[in-house]
């Protein structure tokens, strides 16, 4: 009764004509990577990939150094993104596929981030890769307060960066790859894996993070006397490892010894030659995409009156044949990998500019998630809609301001997949627990992040009171998922 009730109140909202930008109503540009690790930007400590225009970002505003995504994989983080649920509330805890074309869509009754932005009269769009909903659901952006996407609604669509197509609004265009590149195409028979040519083949013509990037400029172009909201979740640097040749060079340059991804056993995405240039050159050509945004914020006289926010929507893939997070450092000191609670699975490099308000060159160490953006933009920009009352998320807008706010009391993750995982922080204390889809046996580990930052020390039985404190908000912030159960504490 409450999410239709409203529903209705944003349906009335979305009549009232609101096009006309108040003196000081700013943008919103969020900007969302795939798979990007903790340590993957030059401003979070990583040392051999380039990537200027996102360190430039980071001297132009605030890094927020304790920043969590909504989850350890792609659809669940974005659903907590998006709804401003945490993991325990939010309908999505895993992904899920719906052939031929999507995941498990959020329900029409879902309030969005999007909506609430129409509501205010914001344009908004959305462009890269979604997740939330195939293209005849009720989780697909168009009825989910998006008024323009462009990109792949699927992301089993989005592990090639050379289909024959990409989703626009309600319909979909056509790109000149003849063939498509299958995301999991592997040789054939008597193929030299030892011959450079011989990955030709997995190359194509027209890339696709090429079109969404400029159809989210011409947004921001179409769109520079209105008030708008720019959703940018890049698809990049997700595999298959799809780039092109001339971004490779520079890398290849390095002299790095590169052995190739053979694919030998055929698990895996496309082989790749050179897979670490290759995965360096994605990181650079989404810097570069990103600086194109910037830019045009620039060009435009938008910048002042704009807040950008980047992140990741989780962390680095596990799969190290293809990309070589240890070469890379890729979560530097941090445990775990996409897929994990560990916090190398879900901290992320996270940016924050809106000159004027956010200080150049500052830090915050903030504990902070993917739920809380939702209060924060509304509150940054001064809207009269308010978040629904079952949202999780806290207001950083303080801290992005620079003044003082209380510690969020906690901050809580679950994941069905990967074998069924739950955490809580509280101040400096981390439980976690693992294979709660695997045994009926549940176990409860408990770290301290300011001394531990590695998770390598279980102190559970030292702290018996910490402990305690923590599976009881565990168990109060956990509500049972048909879809998505964890077994060990369901009764499944």
């Amino acid at each position: 009764m409450v999410g239709s009730c409203f529903r209705l109140m944003l349906a009335i909202a979305l009549f009232v004509p609101l096009n006309v930008r108040a003196a000081d109503q700013p943008n919103v540009v969020f900007l969302l990577a795939d798979d990007l690790g903790y340590r993957e930007l030059g401003s979070f400590g990583q040392e051999l990939i380039k990537t200027p225009h996102l360190d430039r970002l980071a001297q132009q505003g605030m890094k927020l150094t304790q920043h969590y995504c909504g989850n350890a994989v792609c659809a669940p983080s974005r659903c907590v993104l998006m709804t401003g649920k945490h993991p325990g509330h939010a309908y999505i805890r895993s992904n899920k596929s719906t052939p031929p074309e999507g995941q498990e869509p959020i329900p029409e009754n879902e309030v969005t981030l999007g909506e609430l932005m129409q509501a205010e009269g914001y344009v908004t769009g959305a462009f890269g890769k979604w997740g939330l909903g195939g293209p005849d659901s009720c989780g697909q952006p168009l009825d989910q307060g998006f008024d323009r996407f462009f990109g792949y609604l699927c992301q089993s669509h989005a592990h090639s960066y050379y289909p024959s197509y990409l989703r626009s609004d309600r319909g979909r265009i056509e790109l000149d790859n003849n063939p498509a590149i299958n995301g999991h195409a592997n040789f054939a028979k008597g193929d030299d894996r030892s011959d450079p040519k011989s990955y030709n083949q997995f190359k194509g013509t027209d890339y696709a993070p090429d079109r969404i990037n400029a159809a989210a400029l011409d947004f921001i172009r179409a769109n520079k006397d209105k008030p708008f909201f720019c959703y940018y979740p890049t698809v990049i640097p997700h595999v298959a490892l799809h780039v092109p040749d001339e971004d490779l060079k520079p890398y290849h340059d390095l002299g790095w010894n590169d052995p190739p991804f053979t694919k030998e056993g055929g698990y895996g995405y496309t082989p790749h030659f050179t897979p670490r240039a290759a995965y360096a050159a994605m990181i650079t050509r989404m810097d570069q995409y990103i600086g194109n945004i910037l830019n045009l914020l620039d060009e435009l006289d938008l910048a002042d009156n704009t807040l950008v926010v980047f992140s990741s929507d989780n962390g680095t893939t596990h799969l190290d044949k293809e990309v070589d997070y240890t070469f890379f450092k890729s979560v530097g000191e941090l445990r775990g990998l996409k897929g994990s609670l560990y916090e190398g699975g879900v901290r992320v490099p996270t940016v924050v500019r809106w000159p004027g308000r956010v200080k150049a060159g500052s830090q915050s160490d903030y504990v902070s998630g993917f739920e809380d953006w939702m209060p924060t933009i509304l509150k940054a920009v001064e809207a009269k809609t308010k978040a629904p009352a079952n949202t999780d998320g806290v207001s950083i807008l303080p801290t992005l301001l620079g003044t003082q706010q209380p510690e969020r009391p906690f901050l809580y993750r679950e994941f069905a997949g990967y074998g069924g995982q739950q955490t809580v922080r509280v101040d400096d204390w981390k439980a976690v627990r693992q294979n709660l889809n695997k045994s009926k046996t549940i176990k409860t580990e408990l770290y301290n992040i300011a001394e531990d930052i590695g998770e390598q020390n279980d102190v559970a039985a030292d702290h018996p009171d910490v402990l305690q404190k923590l599976e009881r908000m565990m168990a109060e912030q956990h509500v049972k998922s048909n879809l998505f159960p964890l077994r060990a504490i369901d009764g499944r």
